[in-house]
C-alpha cells in the first residue's frame, strides 16, 4: 500500500483498458474513480476533490481538452495528466500549455503512470500549501489582532476587509466577548481614515446625564461643575472614526440627537447655541437583538436603518469550536512567555465541551490564569476551573466528550460536522480545519466517513 493516500480520476472510454488500469493502480494503494466519457469525468470533478486526473485525450461526449479546461477552473483543481495515442502527441503538448501537468502515450506502463501520479501529487500539495500560506500571511497582515482557524470567522474578516473602504456606518453584532471591538479597530485601520483618530465609547458604562456630554461636549456653565468648555467624542473623532459600543443602551433622547448628528453632520454641544460641524464615520456594536428592540419601541427604527447600512455578525465561540484549541494555545503562549504549559487531550476535550458563555474573553481569562499557575507543566482536565471540567456538554463534538468517549471520536464527530457544513467539499473542509487535504483525506478514510446517499 502507498504511504500517502492519493485520489485519482481515471477518464478512459476503452472499458477493458480502464478496468486493467484501475486494478493495477488500486494495487499500488491509490483510490481510483473511473469515468468512461468526458461528460462523466466533468461531473465527477465537480462532485468530488481529486488529487490527480488521468484523462484520455480522445473520448466521446467531451474530449480530454474539454475536461482539462473544466478541471483548471475548479476551486481546488487536480493535476491533469493527458493519456494520448502516438498520433496526437502534438495536441497533448498543447494541452500542457492549457495547464496539464504532463502527458503519457499509449501503450503506457503502469510503473510510468505511478511515477507521474506521485510527482503530480507532490506538485499539487506544494501549490496548495503555498496558497494556504499566502492566504494566512495576508490575513495576519490585515488582521494581526484576530486569531482564528474558523471558516465562519474568515468570512467575517473578509466582509470587514470589504466594508473598510466604505464611508457608510457599520453595525457589528454579537455576544459579549466575541471580539466586536477588535473587528471595529481593524476596519478603521484598513480604512481611508486610518491616519485620522479612532475614538470609542461604551454606551452602557456611562450614566445617561453624562453620556450626552461625552458624545457632544459641553459649554462652560452648561451644568453644575462645567467650569470650562469640553469637546465631545464627535469633535475629537473629526476626520476619523467613532466606535460606539453597546449602542442599543442609548436613551431615546440621545438616539434622536445622534440621528440628527449623523444625518446633518452637525450638532450642538450641551448648553451651546452654535452648531458644530464634524466629519466622522460611525462604527457601532451591540450584544442585543437590536431588531427586537426596534419592534418593542426601545430603539428608533430610523436610527437603526441609519447605522445598519452595513452589518457584520460575529458568531459565538461555541459555534466555531475549531477556534478553541487555536486560541487556547495562543493565549497560553502569550501569557507564559517562553515556557507555556501544554494542554492534555483530556483538558482539550473539556474545553471543547464547554459552552463559553463569555466567549473569547472568558477563554482568554482562563488561559491567562493557567499560564501563570502552570507555566512549563501539563494542564490536565481536573486542573481546569470547576465549571469547565464539570460543564454540561453541547451537541455534536462536545456531546461525545461527556460520554467518556475518546479524543479520536471527538475528532471524528468534529470533522464530520465540518464536512456537512461545507457540503462535503474536502478542499474547503481542510482549510477550515487548518490541515492539509492529504491529512483530511487520510482521516476520512480512517474514520470511514462518507457523504450520505440521496434517497431515490
Amino acid at each position: 500500500m502507498a504511504e500517502v493516500d492519493i485520489k485519482i480520476l481515471l477518464a478512459e472510454d476503452e472499458r477493458n483498458l480502464a478496468r486493467i488500469l484501475e486494478t493495477q493502480l488500486r494495487k499500488r494503494g491509490f483510490d481510483v474513480v473511473v469515468a468512461h466519457d468526458g461528460r462523466a469525468a466533468i461531473d465527477a470533478l465537480k462532485a468530488e476533490d481529486f488529487d490527480v486526473a488521468l484523462v484520455d485525450l480522445v473520448m466521446p461526449e467531451v474530449d480530454g481538452i474539454g475536461v482539462l479546461r473544466q478541471a483548471v477552473e475548479l476551486d481546488a483543481p487536480p493535476e491533469v495528466v493527458i493519456v494520448t495515442g502516438n498520433g496526437t502527441v502534438e495536441t497533448a503538448i498543447a494541452a500542457m500549455k492549457l495547464g496539464a501537468y504532463d502527458y503519457v502515450t499509449k501503450p503506457c506502463r503502469v510503473a510510468e503512470l505511478e511515477m507521474l501520479v506521485r510527482r503530480a501529487f507532490e506538485k499539487r500539495q506544494l501549490a496548495q500549501e503555498n496558497v494556504r500560506l499566502q492566504t494566512r500571511l495576508s490575513r495576519r497582515e490585515e488582521f494581526p489582532e484576530i486569531i482564528t482557524a474558523s471558516r465562519a470567522m474568515e468570512e467575517v474578516l473578509d466582509l470587514a476587509g470589504k466594508v473598510a473602504g466604505s464611508e457608510h456606518p457599520v453595525l457589528i453584532s454579537g455576544e459579549s466577548g466575541t471580539g466586536k471591538e477588535l473587528v471595529a479597530r481593524a476596519i478603521h485601520r484598513l480604512s481611508p481614515r486610518a491616519d485620522g483618530p479612532l475614538t470609542d465609547i461604551n454606551c452602557a458604562a456611562i450614566q445617561e446625564n453624562l453620556l450626552e456630554s461625552e458624545l457632544f461636549g459641553h459649554e462652560r456653565g452648561a451644568f453644575t461643575g462645567a467650569m470650562t468648555r469640553k469637546l465631545g467624542l464627535f469633535e475629537l473623532a473629526d476626520g476619523g472614526t467613532l466606535f460606539m459600543d453597546e449602542i442599543a443602551e442609548l436613551a431615546p433622547r440621545l438616539q434622536s440627537k445622534l440621528l440628527r448628528a449623523l444625518e446633518m453632520g452637525e450638532f450642538f454641544r450641551v448648553g451651546g447655541t452654535q452648531k458644530v460641524s464634524t466629519n466622522i464615520r460611525l462604527l457601532a456594536a451591540t450584544n442585543r437583538q437590536i431588531e427586537s428592540e426596534v419592534a418593542e419601541g426601545n430603539f428608533r427604527d430610523d436610527l437603526y436603518y441609519r447605522i445598519n447600512t452595513l452589518h457584520i455578525h460575529i458568531p459565538p465561540l461555541r459555534d466555531r469550536p475549531e477556534d478553541i484549541p487555536v486560541l487556547a494555545r495562543y493565549f497560553l503562549k502569550q501569557h507564559a512567555d517562553a515556557n507555556p504549559p501544554e494542554l492534555t487531550d483530556e483538558a482539550l476535550e473539556a474545553l471543547l465541551g464547554y459552552q463559553w458563555p463569555g466567549n473569547v474573553r472568558e477563554l482568554k481569562n482562563v488561559m491567562e490564569r493557567l499560564a501563570l499557575l502552570r507555566a512549563g507543566e501539563e494542564i490536565r482536565a481536573e486542573e481546569l476551573p470547576r465549571d469547565l471540567s464539570h460543564a454540561r456538554r453541547s451537541e455534536g463534538v462536545a456531546a461525545l466528550v461527556g460520554q467518556s468517549i475518546s479524543l479520536e471520536e471527538v475528532e471524528r464527530a468534529h470533522i464530520e460536522a465540518v464536512l456537512r457544513r461545507e457540503d462535503w467539499h474536502q478542499g474547503r473542509t481542510a482549510e477550515t480545519l487548518g490541515i492539509s487535504p492529504k491529512t483530511l483525506y487520510r482521516k476520512i478514510r480512517s474514520y470511514g466517513l462518507g457523504r450520505p446517499r440521496q434517497a431515490s
